[in-house]
């Protein structure tokens, strides 16, 4: 009898506190990597990319975006797609005072993305504005070609075409 009281003594009902432990800190780990991998441009539903292999990501600068109907600039309506693609010149005036219009955020984003390179800050004004033109697959490249030489014309060194990453082949 003794035997069988000492044994129900020593059986504590307890909870075990080492998988709980190990659920929180593999939810913590999958929040902390999945947060910070959100850095790629959501396109509107209008716009279909085209599809690359590209490994790097695009960085935060200033949006054009070509729609079938019409061209934004930071989601600002500019000017229609009918009127550029019917128009005789390279460079669209509309386009390009809406691109200067931005310059001072593209020279902001330029300089907030190349502080880790330079410490004293010294080397950032040289840093060239750029654009990211996001544009359906189904516009000709007669009408990008003219958005392009607007966003040059405007100040802006560095074009780029954003598109969908597929896994690249082998």
């Amino acid at each position: 009898m003794k035997r069988m009281a000492r044994s129900r003594r020593r059986k504590t009902p307890g909870m075990n506190l080492t998988s709980l432990m190990d659920v929180f800190t593999i939810l913590v780990f999958f929040l902390l990597t999945n947060t910070s991998s959100n850095e790629a441009l959501d396109p509107p539903k209008v716009i279909t990319l085209p599809d690359s292999v590209v490994e790097t990501k695009p960085r935060e600068t200033v949006t054009l975006m070509v729609t079938a109907d019409e061209i934004l600039v930071e989601a600002k309506p500019v000017i229609a797609t009918s009127e550029v693609a019917s128009s005789g010149e390279n460079v669209i005036a509309a386009i390009k005072e809406a691109m200067q219009a931005e310059m001072d955020k593209a020279i902001m984003v330029a300089r907030s993305g190349d502080q880790a390179e330079s410490a004293d800050g010294a080397a950032d004004s040289a840093l060239p504005p750029e654009v990211n033109i996001l544009a359906d697959r189904t516009i000709p490249f007669s009408l990008l070609k003219k958005v392009m030489s607007s966003c040059t014309d405007a100040g802006y060194t560095k074009v780029s075409l954003a598109v969908i990453q597929k896994a690249s082949q082998g």
